[in-house]
């Protein structure tokens, strides 16, 4: 269910927002166009959102700011903590991953996540995404930006071009963490009922629009 990474990313938590903001060579590619990614999720996002993986609160931020309602899912403590620091005071971030998670208090029109859906196994995606569509309100869609690959071969590249880099712990990331292929992931969203597409925001991310 994801949690099994859950002490990398509270020791990564006070690193966080410097990965995104480019300043460790190993992980500019990952995080190219970052804000770009964010304000696309923002922009193809509903009114009433459910987030997964909120980390230090950043998607969340430019959510709330846009004036839509926002039920935040963070599993870390170290990432909540963070994130509290950005976001208003009465701001309630529950406690929770991709698929067990407090059930949202309103009705969802959009379900996001940046850089999180990864860290499911491809049958745990499959399972979360079946139980997303009914979350969902009739005509309620999903917005995920996250790393994937056309193929075998490019995810076997990927890890090699990390490691003749010197980026050995990019190399370890990719190895260890569950990065799909978007064949992978159109099956599961199809099968789970959604219309798909698939958009490339860098070498690594691609922002992926489901709609119920």
């Amino acid at each position: 269910m994801g949690r099994e990474f859950l002490t990398v990313f509270s020791e990564w938590a006070t690193d966080y927002d410097t990965f995104v903001e480019g300043k460790d060579p190993a992980y500019q590619a990952v995080f190219q166009n970052y804000k770009e990614i964010l304000n696309q999720v923002v922009r193809r996002s509903g009114d009433s959102v459910l987030e997964f993986g909120i980390g230090t609160g950043n998607l969340t931020s430019l959510l709330l700011a846009s004036g839509k309602e926002v039920f935040p899912i963070e599993p870390s403590l170290e990432m909540r903590q963070l994130a509290k620091e950005k976001l208003p005071a009465d701001f309630i971030i529950y406690d929770g991953d991709l698929e067990q998670y407090p059930r949202p208090t309103f009705p969802i029109d959009t379900i996001v996540s940046t850089y999180v859906f990864h860290h499911l196994t491809d049958s745990e995606k499959q399972r979360a995404l079946k139980d997303y569509y009914h979350q969902l309100t009739a005509d309620g869609k999903i917005i995920f930006a996250d790393t994937m690959f056309e193929s075998t071969q490019a995810y076997q590249s990927a890890i090699e071009n990390a490691e003749i880099s010197g980026f050995y712990d990019l190399a370890s990331d990719l190895k260890r963490e569950y990065y799909p292929l978007i064949s992978t992931m159109r099956d599961a969203f199809q099968k789970a009922g959604f219309t798909v597409s698939f958009e490339q925001m860098n070498d690594f991310v691609w922002l992926v629009e489901a709609q119920k």
